[in-house]
């Protein structure tokens, strides 16, 4: 049997049009499974320059926002008209720089909107569809670096990344016996066109300057790339990680060991 494949299998990808989530798309559609986008936009691929400014048009999406039950349900209700769904990753997420005297109470809600609800609501969905299947199935929540240990300024965005560990936990404490593994990712920086956005916005002029300080910041000298944190999905989203669940798997080029 060849490792890490997915044939027959069904997934859906929250956050799937752009960064991390187009990357673990594109990869676990590679390793055979079927692949449902789920975003408030179309996939798309990179532009020449970098950016992602063209509409991709494969495989199934189905236009979701995370933050919204109606629309939770309508999207998972289209995904069962296809058949079981086996795995489901959540990658949508908002983030923010700003400590508590910073943050209003208006931005909190919109972190726990996105980063919180918009990983509960898919999680129920996926676990009730695998609980009746009688399969079981595998999920994975992208949390963060920040859901482990602090880091400057990130108090909206370490709450609601915190919040999805619990998640995670919960759902592999409450339904072990049903065959149904939960896994959270927890990334340090990664490179994605958002990060770029980020620069260009608050250091107009001096991108590439503090680009090169996001790298050091890391012992590796550098970021993640979404390939790099697809490959981590895809181990816990295959049968090799049959005997995972319940973890959260650091990704974060030494920074949790070496702070």
């Amino acid at each position: 049997m060849i490792p890490f494949r997915l044939d027959g299998k069904r997934a859906a990808v929250t956050g799937g049009a752009s960064g991390i989530g187009a990357a673990i798309v594109q990869l676990l559609r590679d390793q055979g499974a079927e692949v449902v986008v789920l975003d408030l936009s179309l996939p798309r691929l990179p532009g020449e320059d970098g950016s992602e400014e063209r509409v991709r048009q494969v495989g199934v999406s189905i236009i979701c926002d995370v933050s919204d039950e109606a629309s939770v349900k309508s999207a998972f209700e289209k995904i069962d008209e296809g058949g079981n769904l086996d795995i489901l990753v959540c990658c949508a997420g908002i983030g923010g720089v700003a400590t508590i005297l910073e943050t209003s109470v208006e931005q909190l809600d919109k972190f726990h909107a996105v980063n919180v609800r918009g990983v509960f609501l898919p999680c129920r969905e996926a676990v009730k569809r695998m609980k009746e299947s009688g399969r079981g199935g595998s999920i994975v929540n992208i949390a963060s670096l920040v859901s482990k240990v602090s880091l400057e300024r990130r108090f909206g965005y370490g709450v609601s990344k915190t919040a999805v560990l619990g998640i995670t936990r919960s759902i592999a404490q409450d339904f072990v016996k049903d065959n149904i593994r939960c896994n959270a990712i927890c990334p340090a920086r990664v490179h994605t066109p958002l990060v770029d956005t980020y620069l260009k916005n608050a250091f107009p002029g001096n991108e590439a300057e503090e680009l090169d300080k996001l790298k050091a910041a890391q012992p590796l000298g550098r970021m993640g790339t979404p390939g790099e944190i697809a490959y981590l999905a895809l181990y816990l989203c295959s049968d090799e990680a049959a005997f995972v669940t319940g973890a959260a798997y650091d990704i974060d080029g030494g920074c949790t060991a070496m702070r």
